[in-house]
């Protein structure tokens, strides 16, 4: 493994009075990420699944809470910038850790524009010109990639104090029409428990991709673990704190739309918590409810652009990415990666909006393979500390199978299955993303090894 020597480690880290992430912000940062876009649309794709569906949330908010926990329990012992790609390049080596880093960077910014397309498809309820016309509808999503881009060039404080802002206003609605919304629920609307004719377990199986997709994020508090004031402690406090709110929110979620809305109209509905807010309170609060989900989308995006940033910037300070992505500004922000990051993202945008039918199966697709993307670094991550510990005396610690064990296993399995759920077509192509690396791995150890 690699260590010590290289120029790029002489970059300095964020000094300790400049850090400004707590444990309200890394939480917030969780809540944003985990609980982004595409939860609105959760319980119409899961409404064929009745009951089941409900049970499915519950079960696999277990498997979510095993990823937290792993991660908690790594950000004690690697309290690094980088998050998932630190984990993977201090347990499995430098070529692991590139692995992580490239496939992770590159499913976030593929993923930037489905989020602002789905922030601006829930703005057509009060701009009504957005309607019908692709072309407008690109340009705002496009404004918004970059505004938020910017506001992240500004530095962390400035990205993470908007991140508790916006994530504590749009909670509100979705917590009522969640917990509230049970006062108003038909339990007759869950009869049958499972109205599939597939068996019980193969329905259950049949929710876990829809599920476990809106669960990925559980480790954004490790990412810009540079800038997390006391990170051994304020890390796993946020990772476990935000997994938990948004696993209860998404039950009692499902639970309460589709309680009032029923299967029948749930399935059909392109706005299940706006709908389900005008049948219980009015038409006011279908705009409101609306209006948390733009808010929503926005502080997934600003949280997912924050993260773009620093995971390159770790894997660049060690020598895996070029130098440019470990580069600072004034504001201890790494300006040029997110730059080039955001750029990325636009064009990607861009290719896109060719037409509303593409759009829309693009958006699919994409949401897919970073699906897959995603659980890479999961699944190096899930025995990362037992590598790190017992195999490489990395750190100082010890390792308790009889806690660490079930809890990694949990985890690698909830992964595994999220690969196999997104589907052979996903799985192909994110396979092809993580070679594509290859060359440019290649590229970047042999200059770095002809410079030194």
């Amino acid at each position: 493994m690699t260590t010590g020597n290289n120029p790029a480690d002489k970059i300095s880290e964020v000094p300790a009075s400049a850090k400004s992430l707590g444990v309200w912000t890394c939480t917030a940062l969780v809540v944003g990420n985990v609980v982004g876009s595409g939860f609105f649309l959760a319980p119409a794709a899961l409404a064929p699944y009745g009951s089941v569906a409900v049970i499915g949330w519950i079960v696999m908010s277990i498997g979510a809470l095993c990823l937290g926990l792993v991660f908690a329990r790594l950000s004690r012992i690697a309290p690094e910038t980088g998050g998932p790609y630190a984990y993977a390049r201090l347990g499995f080596g430098d070529f692991a850790g590139f692995l992580v880093a490239w496939g992770y960077w590159i499913s976030i910014w593929a993923a930037l524009p489905a989020i602002a397309i789905a922030a601006t498809d829930y703005l057509q309820v009060f701009i009504p010109a957005l309607k019908g016309s692709p072309g407008m509808k690109a340009i705002v999503s496009l404004g918004l990639i970059i505004g938020v881009g910017c506001l992240n060039l500004a530095g962390t404080k400035e990205a993470g104090r908007f991140q508790l802002i916006v994530v504590g206003l749009k909670l509100i609605p979705f917590m009522a029409v969640s917990f509230l919304g049970l006062f108003w629920i038909d339990w007759e609307q869950f009869t049958p428990i499972n109205p599939t004719p597939m068996s019980f377990f193969l329905a259950l199986a049949a929710t876990a991709p829809f599920i476990m997709f809106a669960f990925s994020g559980v480790e954004s508090a490790t990412v810009p673990a540079g800038d997390v004031v006391n990170p051994q402690k304020t890390i796993a406090i946020a990772t476990i704190a935000g997994t938990l709110i948004a696993a209860a929110l998404y039950t009692f979620g499902t639970l309460s739309v589709m309680g009032v809305m029923g299967r029948s109209a749930l399935e059909h509905s392109s706005a299940p918590f706006s709908d389900a807010a005008g049948l219980m309170w009015g038409s006011w609060a279908s705009y409101v409810v609306a209006a948390a989900a733009v808010l929503s989308s926005l502080a997934a995006l600003n949280g997912w652009t924050m993260v773009m940033g620093m995971v390159p910037l770790a894997a660049a300070r060690h020598g895996l990415l070029p130098p440019v992505f470990a580069e600072l500004n004034k504001r201890s922000v790494p300006a040029k990666g997110i730059i080039i990051s955001v750029t990325l993202a636009a064009a990607t945008l861009t290719l896109q909006s060719s037409g509303s039918k593409a759009l829309i199966s693009i958006y699919e697709f994409v949401v897919r393979l970073s699906t897959v993307a995603d659980m890479v670094p999961y699944v190096f991550c899930c025995f990362a500390e037992a590598i790190i510990l017992l195999v490489l005396g990395k750190r100082q610690g010890y390792l308790d199978p009889k806690t660490y064990l079930p809890v990694a296993a949990i985890a690698f399995l909830f992964s595994m299955v999220t690969i196999f759920g997104a589907g052979a077509e996903a799985a192909m192509w994110g396979l092809l993303l993580l070679l594509t690396g290859l060359p440019v791995y290649v590229l970047i150890r042999t200059k770095w090894t002809n410079r030194n």
